[in-house]
């Protein structure tokens, strides 16, 4: 049995106690606010067992680590985004009670945020962009948990987000994925706008038009980071496969939003689905923007894509091939780390959740001014004439 508390005149980030076990939680901070701000982002995690026993899906060993490590450090974590692939149930209930028993530590605590992956959403028949069968047709159960963790805190700012009477009437796997499963939500300093690559995003969609619109809607002085999160690589990655098929991307992925990120400016775009880590330069149009790799300061003139893809899934292997634009990879088990210290300085790592160490990392300095700077293609074209 479930429980759904609304409650009034909540105090942005005092902590406030809930429950009937004495929980309790910060309430997030307004939009804008300035204040210390740490963000922790990962997808394809799925659960495990301690004693070493599986009863469905033995590929996730990598995911107990995946949940200790932040639940060690949690007084440092502020919020938690898990970009699809939630637990690999696949159709199997007792799936989803190990996996939320698992995560509860985190999700009862800090807000715990989650995107549309493959294994929530494809089954043939369901409007899924793909229609393939990685969901296992049953889905119902973890969507309604998962919902209730992620908004019992963080209430998304539009009105397109999942809401509690969306995911409480699902009743069939085919009701699931008719609901696309996009939202914004701020934190603090922070803008995040989640698509769902379950659905189509291309140009003259409806995701396609709520994607530049939660681009479009933010105030960078009130909200200097905005981050863009998805499932499946919309940028860039070097796995084996994007890179067989030639497109070091999922097909069709960045034609149609290239031009979205580089003109509203988005600093870091985070995705799952390809299980290891990977960073590239700021990048634009396949060239980078800028080539320095641990410290920028003003304008990053192009957009830094990550994939986080390793947080407990059995893990995918690179291409040998070696491209000019991809600044780190790890084949390993991790996660990142966003920390916004103020308007004009973020730090990002990259840490190995078997030890909780940083492996990879930059920080971005700047102004207002410098994101109000032209960017390559966002400046109106001039002429001598002009």
């Amino acid at each position: 049995m479930q429980y759904i508390l609304t409650s009034w005149g909540i105090n942005c980030s005092m902590v406030h106690m809930f429950g009937v076990n004495n929980y309790q939680f910060s309430a997030s901070p307004y939009p804008g606010q300035n204040s210390l701000q740490r963000v922790v982002i990962f997808g394809d995690m799925g659960k495990d067992e301690v004693d070493g026993s599986n009863e469905y899906n033995n590929f996730q060993r990598g995911s107990l680590n995946a949940t200790r490590e932040p639940i060690r450090d949690l007084k440092n974590i502020d919020i938690v985004f898990h970009i699809g692939d939630i637990c690999y149930a696949n159709g199997y209930i007792s799936q989803w009670d190990q996996f939320t028993a698992q995560v509860e530590p985190i999700a009862s605590t800090v807000p715990y945020m989650i995107a549309s992956g493959n294994h929530e959403c494809d089954w043939p028949g369901t409007g899924s962009f793909y229609g393939n069968m990685d969901s296992g047709g049953r889905n119902v159960a973890c969507w309604r948990r998962l919902c209730f963790m992620s908004l019992l805190r963080t209430e998304p700012n539009s009105g397109t987000g999942i809401s509690f009477q969306t995911c409480f009437a699902f009743h069939s796997p085919i009701c699931l994925c008719f609901y696309m499963k996009k939202y914004s939500t701020d934190y603090g300093m922070f803008h995040f706008c989640i698509a769902d690559t379950e659905h189509d995003w291309r140009e003259g969609t409806e995701q396609y038009k709520f994607i530049e619109h939660c681009l479009a809607l933010v105030d960078r002085q009130k909200q200097p980071w905005l981050i863009f999160l998805a499932h499946r690589v919309l940028g860039y990655s070097s796995g084996i496969s994007y890179a067989v098929e030639g497109s070091f991307e999922e097909p069709m992925g960045r034609e149609s939003l290239q031009k979205l990120w580089q003109k509203y400016k988005v600093d870091i775009a985070v995705y799952g689905h390809v299980h290891n880590y990977e960073r590239t330069c700021p990048i634009y149009q396949n060239i980078c923007t800028n080539e320095e790799k641990h410290y920028y300061k003003g304008t990053l003139n192009g957009t830094i894509h990550v994939v986080a893809g390793g947080a407990g899934a059995s893990l995918s292997p690179f291409t040998t091939l070696q491209t000019k634009w991809s600044f780190f990879r790890d084949y390993d088990y991790g996660f990142i780390k966003l920390t916004a210290f103020d308007h004009s300085n973020l730090l990002f790592e990259y840490k190995k959740s078997r030890d909780g160490k940083v492996y990879d990392s930059f920080r971005i300095s700047r102004d207002y001014r410098d994101i109000l700077a032209c960017t390559v293609d966002s400046c109106p074209s001039m002429t001598l004439a002009s």
